[in-house]
């Protein structure tokens, strides 16, 4: 019982597929904090940049406006008009302004998800209307965090905007009595001060939420114990179907290997643990090619498909032993084993050549030379123990 609880605890940190699934489907950590720091910082820099420009553009555009020549005065279906362009140059003037904070509010996000462009967000989720979901939402541990944020970045942000203003409380007193030319810039200089002071708060702000909002996406991710299992078997096949793959490939792979042994010039054996089947053609092989090999059962099969189909058999323990070890199906022998393959392959044709000629009966070759190195039982006796 135990057991089966741990297994449907979230323990276990979401893998590479469900976060691409989960992105697939919008499901991304986001941060609304660090969209309004960098929407606010982008209009904090737009007018630190454009300022100048737009004050000067704005109070051209408000003396235009408060101006009445006779034709305003007079002729009262020139109002209309005359309001439109204003209007129109008011939106010119500040255009660039809204653009800025247009393109920081878009691609402000990419600085935690990267690019992305989904339209599953919008689909119709009509569980998203059931009342007793959104009751249990509005009650949740996460809606109880986001209560706690709200509070806390009022807190921080307004104690902050109310320490900048008290710090400056005499200036800000003084602006009473001041000239308009001189209380402006002084009043710019005060609202400079808190802007900054709060974007501070606000980074402090944005330095504790995005580390929130990535632990908590993780953690809405996480996984039992049986998903891993299963995505598991999804994604790498389930090890009862890949077994029974292999086991069919291997099947087949015996079946080819079967059908080439009629092929072979000849077989050497151990004489009865190894088994191998060599062929040879002048025209094109640069050396003999091993077509089948095989051991114990498989060695004995080989010996009788190849008594079948009248192929010699020779008994030669150490280089069965080294061409089993040392070459693959398909491939060419060793080197090495040139020497002992070239008197086996002698001995082939002579015992050809009696069937179809006659004469003496060629004597099959002694000891062959094969390297010690290459026997494996001579490298490792326990094989040969065994």
């Amino acid at each position: 019982m135990a057991s089966e609880d741990s297994d449907l605890e979230k323990t276990e940190q979401p893998s590479q597929r469900r976060l691409d699934q989960a992105r697939e489907e919008g499901q991304v950590a986001r941060s609304r904090e660090l969209s309004t720091f960098a929407v606010l910082m982008a209009g904090g820099a737009g007018l630190w940049l454009m300022g100048s420009s737009l004050s000067q553009q704005l109070i051209k555009l408000i003396r235009e406006g408060l101006t009445l020549n006779s034709d305003l005065v007079f002729k009262s279906e020139s109002l209309m008009p005359h309001l439109h362009e204003l209007s129109m140059a008011t939106l010119l003037v500040f255009l660039p302004f809204f653009l800025l904070l247009l393109g920081v509010a878009t691609f402000s996000p990419l600085l935690l998800n990267g690019w992305l462009f989904t339209f599953k967000p919008l689909m119709p989720n009509f569980s998203k209307l059931n009342p007793v979901a959104g009751i249990g939402r509005m009650f949740s541990t996460h809606s109880l965090v986001e209560l706690l944020k709200a509070i806390a970045k009022s807190v921080v942000v307004g104690g902050i905007g109310a320490w900048v203003v008290w710090h400056n409380r005499e200036n800000v007193l003084m602006l009473v009595s001041e000239p308009v030319i001189m209380s402006i810039p002084h009043l710019g200089s005060v609202m400079w001060a808190c802007f900054a002071a709060i974007m501070g708060g606000m980074l402090l702000i944005v330095a504790v939420d995005v580390p929130f909002q990535l632990w908590e996406h993780n953690k809405k991710l996480k996984m039992t114990k049986q998903e891993v299992r299963q995505e598991a078997k999804e994604t790498e096949g389930d090890p009862q179907v890949k077994g029974k793959i292999r086991s069919m490939q291997r099947e087949m792979a015996r079946r080819r290997m079967m059908a080439e042994i009629p092929t072979a010039d000849v077989v050497v054996t151990n004489p009865t643990h190894f088994s191998v089947a060599l062929r040879y053609s002048e025209n094109g092989m640069r050396a003999p090619v091993v077509v089948a090999k095989g051991t114990h059962l498989m060695a004995a099969k080989i010996k009788e498909i190849a008594k079948e189909n009248n192929i010699p058999i020779l008994e030669a323990p150490p280089l069965a032993r080294a061409l089993y070890k040392h070459t693959d199906l398909g491939q060419a022998i060793p080197e090495a084993l040139y020497t002992a393959v070239a008197e086996v392959l002698a001995y082939v044709y002579q015992l050809k050549r009696y069937k179809t000629v006659g004469g003496s009966y060629p004597q099959a070759p002694g000891e062959l030379p094969v390297p010690k190195e290459l026997d494996p039982y001579t490298t490792n006796p326990e094989l040969a123990a065994e």
